[in-house]
Formats: C-alpha cells, sequence, structure tokens
C-alpha cells in the first residue's frame, strides 16, 4: 500500500521556524549591538584624533627646543671665533655689531616670538646667550647657555 507524505504541520515544535528570519524582538537587540558598536569605533578614532593632535603639538616644541640651543651654540662658536670682542656682544652693544645683529635676526626669523640676549662679563669672560620664544598657546620659554670664554695666554 502506498502511503501518502504529509507536510509537516505548522505547530510549536516544527522546523518551519528556524528558516523564517529572527523575531521582532531579536532584531531590535542587533539594532542595539549595532549602534553600540557604532558607538565605541568613533569614541577610539576621536582618540586617536586627540593622540595625533598631541604628538604633532609635541613634536613642535621639541622641532622649537632644538632650534633655540642650536641657535645659542652658534652666537657661541661666533664668541670663541672673535674673543678679542668679546665685549662688544655684550647686551644693546650687541645691536651694533654685525655679526651680532645678523644673529639677533636669525633668532627673531626662526623662532615664533624669537629673541636672543647675551651677557658678558669682561672681566671674568663668562657669557650666558638666553634665546627666548613664545608658543602658539602663548607660554613663553627660554634657553640659556652659560659659558666662559678666554684668551689664549691669560
Amino acid at each position: 500500500m502506498l502511503t501518502r507524505h504529509r507536510p509537516p504541520q505548522r505547530g510549536k515544535h516544527s522546523l518551519s521556524k528556524a528558516f523564517h528570519g529572527p523575531s521582532a524582538r531579536q532584531r531590535g537587540v542587533v539594532l542595539v549591538e549595532v549602534m553600540v558598536a557604532i558607538l565605541l569605533f568613533i569614541l577610539g578614532v576621536v582618540g586617536l584624533v586627540g593622540l595625533q593632535s598631541s604628538m604633532t603639538r609635541a613634536q613642535t616644541e621639541a622641532k622649537i627646543r632644538a632650534d633655540a640651543t642650536f641657535l645659542a651654540t652658534e652666537v657661541l662658536g661666533r664668541l670663541w671665533s672673535d674673543v678679542n670682542n668679546i665685549s662688544l656682544y655684550n647686551g644693546s652693544a650687541c645691536a651694533g655689531l654685525p655679526r651680532c645683529k645678523e644673529w639677533q635676526d636669525k633668532v627673531s626669523r626662526e623662532l615664533p616670538g624669537g629673541t636672543g640676549a647675551i651677557t658678558v662679563d669682561a672681566l671674568t669672560g663668562d657669557v650666558a646667550v638666553t634665546v627666548s620664544w613664545s608658543l602658539p598657546s602663548g607660554e613663553t620659554h627660554q634657553y640659556v647657555a652659560n659659558t666662559t670664554v678666554i684668551k689664549a695666554g691669560t
């Protein structure tokens, strides 16, 4: 005898539900999960942008400090090469000396809000070179290099 195959009945235990997609409640949970994932991603991106910004600022400040150190060392080299005229580099007299004026102009040109000053004690040969600058945030910084310059044979 031949038996007819009956289609499965739709009820609680039927397999047909497995092929119909998630229920409305489950779809709401998935939406919340996606929104939380997007929020976490956005927070991560904002954090990376902030980190990049502070790294750029720190790099800029480090370059300015390195430039200030170089400029102070450069004028000390000029003092050593012009030891006979060392007293001419002191204070405001420096502006009248072309080599010194050129250095002060270079400090102004290469550093934001940059100024350079030289103090010379002609008796002892003690020299202090002060290079000052202002950061875009308004902070003022300075680098001071001290040395003693003496003539050979004294």
